[in-house]
């Protein structure tokens, strides 16, 4: 069974933050008064700040002392309603290829679903496992989603991840027999390389256009 990953595999995570941007705009606008604040998010995000993204935000604008906001803001980005597509290379595949497929996402699941809904994936997804509706502890690297993902598998054939970030992806998947695939797309999140093997997927694309052709050759190299 071939599972997915979400952000940064199927469709561009910076297309989501972007959304939200657009939305906190007018959220911002009519809470506070307070304009370009979608803008000034966005500027943070391109310069490289990911972490407290609304905050210089609000500093570039002359309103540090609004820190107070920042829950309302989080509360407000995560649980609006995201403008995003699935990356046409992922499309393809899902519309070409047969299941059934599974993901596994990080995240607050609200969110998570609120993008998965947005995408449309129960379209071509059958098995979703959200470690965002589990208790802390449960988001990858924990070995329980693919735990589940392999008692839901059918066809008694290989398991396959396909996801972004080395750092929490690959490690258990890999120690469990699965193979790896390892999508780097320009304007990812998350950094490409892997601190060692262990965290390392089998193989690297660059486009579900070559997804077969990779999975076909690991297969050989593995029999």
């Amino acid at each position: 069974m071939i599972v997915f990953d979400l952000d940064d595999t199927l469709y561009l995570e910076r297309d989501f933050a972007f959304s939200g941007y657009r939305y906190l705009d007018g959220w911002m606008k009519e809470r506070e008064g307070i304009k370009g604040f979608g803008n000034a998010c966005r500027k943070m995000f391109e310069d490289g700040e990911r972490r407290q993204v609304f905050n210089r935000a609000l500093e570039s604008l002359g309103h540090s002392g609004n820190s107070d906001l920042i829950p309302d803001l989080v509360a407000a980005y995560r649980g609006h309603p995201p403008q995003i597509s699935l990356a046409p290379d992922a499309a393809r595949y899902l519309e070409r290829q047969r299941g059934p497929f599974g993901l596994i996402t990080d995240g607050p699941a609200a969110m998570q679903n609120a993008k998965i809904i947005a995408l449309g994936l129960d379209r071509w997804i059958r098995h979703i496992r959200k470690t965002g509706d589990w208790p802390q502890g449960y988001g990858k690297p924990h070995p329980r989603a693919y735990e589940e993902m392999e008692g839901l598998a059918a066809d008694g054939g290989p398991m396959v991840y396909i996801a972004d970030n080395p750092a929490k992806d690959f490690v258990t998947p890999k120690a469990r027999g699965w193979i790896t695939v390892q999508i780097r797309r320009i304007g990812a999140v998350h950094s490409p390389h892997a601190k060692d093997d262990a965290h390392a997927a089998h193989v690297e694309i660059t486009s579900f256009d070559e997804l077969d052709a990779a999975l076909k050759i690991q297969m050989l190299s593995v029999n």
